[in-house]
């Protein structure tokens, strides 16, 4: 069962895999007629098709064509051909208007009693899914008189109109595609034929721009500076890169604000990278109005993240919307004990977590600690042994399935990387193959837990972050792959992630 959410999904993920959305519509159409004609046989019947101005209306141009060659058929514009709203469905219509298909719209609303006196077979083909509340005119009362009918077929195209509102089409049948979507069942959708329409196995399996178009969350054009997400990356200690690529993949990602909590070496080296990093008090003002939104907060000890450092960083879990745990952390006995208490803390306030690194050790030893939790982890197959105790081969479907027995053992998403990635959330699974062999440069695991991180800050849920996140962050070391050929560092990445966004939002 398929929510309206992931139908676009996989539908435009099959034209990013080369199959166009306008070949499935043609399949689509044709399926609606090859039903009518093998189980109605409607040769002296006459039928008409109710079509809206989107892509469900433009499903019905193409039944409409396949049919006319047997039966007498009628369309009824839901508007007027100019304002019918999708590419595929204009050039449908065009060729829909070279046949003997008598067309209405709703200059003729007036005659509709009329033009249905006759008609034994009324298809809907409306509206899709995703409604909600109340119908709007003028569907509200096409819907009403359809239902007032009797003694007519009436079939429903994906989807009854109106399924969701208080108003909706009872059809006898409903001709879906790929799947039965959400909210379909007998009662609502009368007999539901299920039709494949040719979306490509590889778009159903495998994460592809669908994802990015249809989970990134826009800003709305009235937010303020915060609303789009505050980021808090813990980490630092051994290393001193790491939680800065995160801070600023989160940054380019598209959160309002990174914060870095960090000991006292690695904040001086951090802020010494880049003129766009921040220290408090510690940079020229005229630097701080370069980029207040990165800041570099100092903890305890010089070299290691320490106990004494938790009532530090909980004052910034409580201002976080998500928060990155491990990059660079190191594995001291010290550090992994205050980890502990921080996860526990974030589990508590229910805080989105990306826990990376250094820190899925710790979960490994405490895996109750995150359990039920808004929590993505990011192994490899050494970390995911270090998680589980279960060495991985190299079987892809053995792996998938141990994946999505720990996933739901957890009850998390577990994004586990590899040659081809694998990301569960215990029910869900899909695969990712977009990255290329230059992107195993140190780094690039702290660029995606950043870019993961950002979105769960604008509250996606965190195997949608995930699948996002791992489309972005791969396309963009695709494309950074192009300029710097085996020479890429992760900084490339980061400089390609909004070229991303900007290409495909």
């Amino acid at each position: 069962m398929l929510s309206g959410k992931e139908i676009k999904v996989l539908d435009k993920n099959a034209e990013f895999y080369n199959v166009p959305t306008i070949e499935l519509m043609e399949n689509a159409g044709k399926g609606i007629a090859n039903f009518i004609i093998k189980e109605l046989r409607p040769k002296s019947k006459e039928i008409i098709i109710f079509c809206g101005i989107g892509n469900n209306g433009g499903d019905g141009f193409v039944a409409a064509r396949y049919l006319a060659d047997i039966v007498n058929v009628t369309i009824f514009l839901i508007g007027k051909e100019n304002e019918i709203r999708t590419p595929i469905s204009k050039e449908n219509f065009q060729k829909l208007k070279k046949t003997n298909v008598e067309i209405f719209d709703l200059e003729s609303i007036q005659n509709l009693d009329k033009l249905l006196l006759k008609k034994e077979i009324i298809i809907d083909s409306m509206l899709g899914i995703g409604l909600s509340g109340t119908l709007r005119e003028p569907y509200f009362s096409i819907v009403k008189k359809i239902g007032s009918l009797k003694g007519k077929i009436i079939i429903s195209v994906d989807v009854p109109t109106g399924l969701g509102t208080n108003t909706t089409i009872k059809p006898d049948y409903t001709i879906t595609f790929h799947d039965i979507k959400t909210g379909m069942n007998k009662q609502n959708s009368g007999n539901m034929k299920i039709v494949d329409i040719g979306i490509p196995k590889k778009a159903m399996e495998y994460i592809g721009l669908g994802e990015l178009i249809t989970y990134y969350p826009k800003p709305k054009k009235e937010s303020h500076k915060g609303e789009n997400g505050v980021v808090l990356i813990i980490g630092g200690g051994p290393y001193i890169g790491a939680p800065a690529m995160s801070g600023l993949a989160a940054l380019r990602t598209g959160s309002d604000l990174a914060i870095i909590t960090t000991p006292k070496k690695v904040a001086k080296a951090i802020t010494s990278f880049s003129p766009q990093l921040i220290k408090p008090l510690r940079l020229a003002n005229e630097t701080s109005k370069l980029s207040p939104n990165l800041i570099v907060k100092e903890l305890n000890k010089d070299d290691i993240l320490v106990p004494e450092d938790i009532k530090i960083i909980g004052k910034f879990i409580q201002k976080a919307d998500s928060v990155i745990i491990g990059p660079g952390l190191g594995s001291e006995i010290e550090t992994k004990n205050a980890i502990k208490k921080v996860i526990e803390n974030c589990v508590r306030l229910k805080k989105a977590m990306v826990i990376d690194a250094d820190a899925i050790q710790v979960v490994g030893n405490n895996p109750e600690i995150i359990k039920n939790s808004q929590t993505v982890i990011t192994p490899h197959a050494g970390e995911f042994k270090e998680l589980t105790k279960e060495k991985l081969n190299n079987n892809l479907e053995e792996r998938k399935q141990i994946v999505r027995k720990w996933a739901k053992k957890l009850q998390v998403t577990i994004l586990l990387k590899g040659s081809t990635d694998i990301i569960c959330d215990g029910t869900e699974l899909k695969l990712n193959d977009i990255h290329n062999q230059a992107m195993t440069v140190g780094g690039t695991g702290d660029v995606l837990a950043g870019i993961i991180g950002s979105l769960l800050s604008k509250n996606m849920e965190p195997y949608n972050a995930a699948r996002v996140g791992v489309f972005i962050n791969g396309t963009a070391g695709n494309n950074a792959f192009k300029k710097h050929s085996y020479g890429l560092i992760a900084t490339d990445i980061i400089q390609e992630i909004p070229k991303v966004l900007k290409k495909n939002l």
